[in-house]
């Protein structure tokens, strides 16, 4: 459902833009569009009951806007786009909080900071494509941010997935009329034969 709801997100970022005139100067930040056509997209997702998920908004450390916060029963989803999908999102104070989170919930790793229970849930992050969708991985974050990621999945976008239907409706063909017009044919053809 994932590469569904960002598929289709895509799309629709893509239209709004097309069809928004001034969209279409130089200064704006498709990105920006993108994103948040993606976290619509998954919190559409949530509340149509197709996640078994909760979600949240939550502020940046700076109050500069808010994030969508996936809520699931053993993590935290935090959603980003990235222009290399090994590498995490860019080192902020929210993101880098959350980094130590999964520290201690990884066996045979020693604890960060001597208190597991105050750091909360792992975190993961949904990764996808800056200006195109041609990845999206899930990914455990290494506390050292250089360093990537301690485990991250395989490419959604190359797993099978549903095919999300198309933003405008398949013309509506009558299939009756359709195929009086091929007999119609046939039969003009059968006649013909002779004239050509």
């Amino acid at each position: 459902m994932i590469p569904t709801a960002l598929k289709t997100a895509y799309a629709a970022a893509a239209a709004h833009i097309d069809d928004t005139p001034f969209l279409k100067v130089p200064s704006v930040q498709r990105g920006r569009i993108v994103q948040w056509a993606v976290d619509y997209g998954l919190a559409g997702l949530i509340q149509s009951g197709q996640w078994d998920a909760d979600f949240r908004w939550r502020y940046f450390e700076k109050p500069t806007g808010q994030y969508l916060e996936v809520l699931l029963s053993h993590s935290v989803v935090t959603v980003s786009q990235v222009a290399e999908p090994e590498k995490q999102p860019r080192d902020v104070r929210f993101r880098a909080n959350r980094r130590l989170r999964n520290q201690g919930w990884l066996k045979g790793l020693p604890d960060p900071s001597g208190k597991v229970e105050t750091l909360g849930v792992p975190h993961i992050l949904l990764v996808h494509g800056h200006q195109d969708l041609n990845f999206a991985h899930l990914g455990l974050p290494n506390e050292d941010h250089a360093k990537g990621y301690l485990y991250r999945t395989p490419n959604l976008m190359q797993m099978p997935h549903e095919v999300a239907a198309p933003l405008y409706p398949i013309e509506d063909t009558d299939v009756e009329a359709v195929m009086t017009l091929k007999e119609e044919i046939d039969k003009w053809r059968r006649d013909n034969a002779n004239d050509a």
